[in-house]
């Protein structure tokens, strides 16, 4: 059984290796960090290699989307650097993700392969007038983490809206990970789709992806408290 602290995952939203070595020592409470596609590109490895030095856990969320052969290649490359999960899109098609879980058993290595139903900065209107999608919005993510599913990922990124109905279709064995989280003392800026901690928690998260609330913090420590704290009450 995980502790409430343990299930907060905070992103290294920076552009190089010695920000995001200042933002971890800022939080020393903090086990599980996220990197996502700018830091990777800037940094490489090396933040990957500084994250487990100390011993932290590792969201590598580079977001994969391509042809079958280059997201099982890429999936086995990003696999090898051990990291706890690693995402690509739902979008790709049964047959790309059928693809990655293929080269993950290949490696015989504990990442959990996480899809991305739908990104958290659109809304139902962008998504049935820009993106030209006919199912409402819930529904589409639902169907994105059954094709998931389907293909044996691990589980799937999702807004906290959509957990409820995604842990009771695909049960509780199928991880999910919401960003869009927001305490109750902050703003919810460019996501359209957000909740508190708490509430995402009860409606079936197992992850939550919190990262301006503490990052941009006057204090960040205090915020991290005050976080784990309202999950705690």
């Amino acid at each position: 059984m995980m502790l409430p602290q343990e299930r907060i995952i905070v992103p290294l939203d920076v552009s190089d290796l010695d920000s995001a070595i200042a933002q971890v020592e800022k939080l020393p409470d903090v086990t599980f960090w996220k990197v996502g596609l700018e830091l990777f590109v800037s940094t490489g490895t090396s933040i990957l290699d500084y994250l487990k030095q100390q011993e932290k856990r590792i969201f590598l969320d580079l977001k994969f989307h391509d042809i079958p052969n280059t997201i099982a290649g890429a999936c086995r490359a990003a696999i090898n650097y051990e990291v706890e999960l690693l995402t690509l899109h739902a979008t790709a098609g049964k047959q790309a993700l059928q693809a990655a879980v293929e080269a993950k058993q290949s490696l015989n290595y504990s990442t959990k392969l996480i899809a991305v139903t739908l990104l958290t900065s659109i809304n139902a209107r962008e998504l049935a007038f820009e993106l030209k999608v006919p199912l409402e919005l819930p529904e589409y993510a639902l169907q994105m983490a059954i094709l998931a599913q389907e293909a044996r990922l691990d589980g799937a990124v999702c807004s906290p809206q959509e957990a409820s109905q995604l842990r009771e279709v695909c049960g509780n064995n199928f991880c999910l990970v919401c960003p869009g989280v927001r305490p109750y003392f902050a703003q919810s800026s460019d996501q359209k789709r957000v909740m508190t901690p708490k509430e995402a928690l009860k409606a079936g998260a197992d992850y939550l992806v919190i990262g301006r609330p503490i990052t941009n913090a006057a204090n960040p420590e205090i915020a991290w408290q005050q976080i784990c704290q309202e999950i705690k009450n």
